[in-house]
């Protein structure tokens, strides 16, 4: 079932021939429709963009970009000038929200056609940092944006994202296990974006930050061998990575979720590295996964206890990534 939310649309919006489960006419705070959607359970939001009060402010978009799951949101923007300029579209891109239209043909295509970064990459300008094209850009932002392709692309050693596919798969507990085991052999960072759950493991050495600031947060290890990153769905973050693993937690009800909601995502993992976590499959079942998925399967973890001083799982596949001095 999906959610409508419409303002100058309304009409437009009222002829698409889909399921509704919830909808809501007029101009809202940011924070009343995140207070309305952020535990409310819908395959696709469709939202007339000037049903968002003050929407012309790029952090209203950003603030929603945070606390909902912009994947199912297809954003139908206004027939401004301002929302034509390619700074603007890449603004959005940099907030993850790749489903964007004008029209209903569009909605009907990304209704059943989401976008990956990979669709909308071509508008992504990496340089760009304002909305409006004529104001300056600040030297402090440019720097910043160079950083990120600095990084990305000159640190030597390795910059390894985990991002959770099946809702609450164990990546931030799998970062965290990831940089105790090699920090014994390898000098290792750990970093979340935009959350801050690595503060209940009370370990020092493992470092939360925003997509704003991931760039020049991790350009402080430089020198490391290797920085882990819970990407939390960060664009930002994830573009900083040279490689990224994709956790798919293969319970019944978490796939049956994940596919009702998402429909093509298993087949945008194909040639991903997709690792299996907190998995009871046999091998037998994961050669059965693998053909049904139609993915290849990078590991298969089992449940693994964080307290566990050595962890065999965890060290097969840390050594499988290549990590040779882990024993």
């Amino acid at each position: 079932m999906n959610v409508i939310i419409a303002n100058k649309y309304q009409l437009m919006l009222e002829n698409l021939g889909i399921d509704v489960i919830k909808s809501m006419n007029g101009e809202f705070e940011v924070d009343e429709i995140i207070r309305n959607f952020e535990n409310f359970f819908y395959q696709r939001m469709i939202l007339d963009i000037t049903a968002i009060k003050n929407y012309h402010d790029i952090r209203n978009l950003q603030k929603l970009s945070i606390a909902l799951p912009m994947e199912k949101v297809i954003l139908l923007l206004d027939d401004t000038e301002e929302s034509t300029y390619p700074s603007y579209l890449s603004k959005l891109i940099s907030m993850g929200i790749y489903n964007f239209t004008r029209n209903v043909d569009g909605i009907q295509y990304l209704y059943n056609h989401p976008n990956s970064y990979r669709d909308v990459a071509q508008f992504h300008q990496l340089e760009d940092v304002t909305v409006t094209p004529q104001a300056p850009t600040p030297t402090s932002q440019v720097t910043q944006n160079v950083i990120v392709q600095n990084v990305g692309s000159g640190y030597s050693g390795r910059i390894i994202g985990v991002k959770n596919i099946t809702k609450s798969s164990g990546a931030t507990t799998l970062v965290y296990m990831m940089h105790n085991e090699l920090s014994k052999y390898y000098n290792v960072a750990a970093v979340e974006v935009d959350k801050t759950d690595f503060t209940y493991f009370k370990m020092p050495g493992l470092i939360s930050t925003t997509s704003a600031n991931v760039n020049q947060d991790i350009s402080k290890f430089r020198d490391y061998d290797a920085i882990l990153i819970d990407v939390n769905g960060s664009v930002q973050a994830e573009g900083l990575c040279n490689e990224i693993i994709y956790l798919i937690e293969p319970s019944i009800i978490k796939l049956n979720r994940l596919t009702t909601v998402t429909p093509q995502v298993l087949a945008s993992l194909r040639d991903k590295r997709v690792v299996l976590n907190k998995s009871l499959l046999s091998s037998k079942d994961v050669l059965d996964f693998e053909y049904e998925a139609r993915v290849k399967v990078f590991y298969n973890l089992p449940p693994m206890d964080e307290r566990e001083k050595k962890n065999k799982p965890l060290m097969e596949f840390l050594a499988k990534l290549g990590f040779n001095k882990v024993r």
